[in-house]
């Protein structure tokens, strides 16, 4: 049974086809996000992406805000206003003609890495900074980290989004990351991090031993996972 894992992002949308091993049918198609990021532009993008892709017969979409039971609670890269409320199974499953299953984009990329050991903590870096935690393999959903207080009156995502990188430079954005890491850890004791999202290459210092770095394939393999015991 082939799964098309997509990936929302505030910079561009990501599709994937798996099997059922969760290896990949096709390299990852990209597309830039819509501007403005409205539901029915963005939508429409996944279903000509989709039609692109191999035949598929179920859908999992991570997407950048909170989500419950399926229904978009904000969207704070995407525009909140715009997305509050929206029905992102319902929608998608009609358009797409298939079942479609929607969390927190941290979370399904989450899902694909972790080992099931002990604490762990997953942060994507890209537009924003996501996280999400598990315990024992068992997801903590929409913890929201990035949008937390970090210094200086400033939020985790405030000081190592995609826009600070490029102002600042990947020398000081990451001493930022590691600022990140170092005050995380204590707070979540977490046996392992695990690192990704499309910035994780811009890293320039070696990083804490219990510090793992994955690739987006790798992550979409959450896409599976969401359809365990369907």
């Amino acid at each position: 049974m082939t799964t098309l894992a997509v990936d929302i992002g505030g910079g561009s949308i990501k599709a994937l086809a798996l099997d059922d091993e969760g290896a990949p049918v096709r390299a990852t198609l990209s597309q830039p996000t819509p501007s403005p990021a409205a539901p029915d532009a963005v939508f429409t993008l996944i279903h000509d992406m989709a039609n692109t892709l191999p035949p598929h017969r179920r859908v999992s979409v991570g997407f950048p805000g909170v989500v419950k039971d399926g229904v978009a609670q904000n969207a704070p890269n995407l525009g909140d206003e715009l997305w509050r409320g929206v029905r992102l199974n319902e929608r998608l499953t009609q358009l797409l003609q298939h079942p479609v299953r929607a969390i927190n984009d941290a979370d399904l990329q989450g899902l694909g890495v972790v080992n099931g050991k002990g604490v762990e903590l997953v942060l994507t870096l890209g537009t924003g900074m996501g996280a999400a935690l598990f315990t024992e393999g068992v997801l903590v959903p929409n913890l929201e980290l990035g949008h937390h207080p970090f210094r200086d009156g400033q939020t985790y995502e405030d000081l190592v989004r995609d826009s600070e990188l490029k102002r600042i430079g990947p020398v000081e954005w990451t001493a930022r990351v590691l600022d990140a890491i170092e005050q995380l850890e204590p707070i979540f004791n977490y046996d392992t991090l695990h690192l990704g999202g499309g910035n994780v290459r811009h890293l320039q210092a070696e990083l804490p031993d219990r510090a793992h770095v994955f690739s987006l394939p790798e992550a979409l393999r959450g896409a599976l996972k969401l359809w365990d015991g369907a």
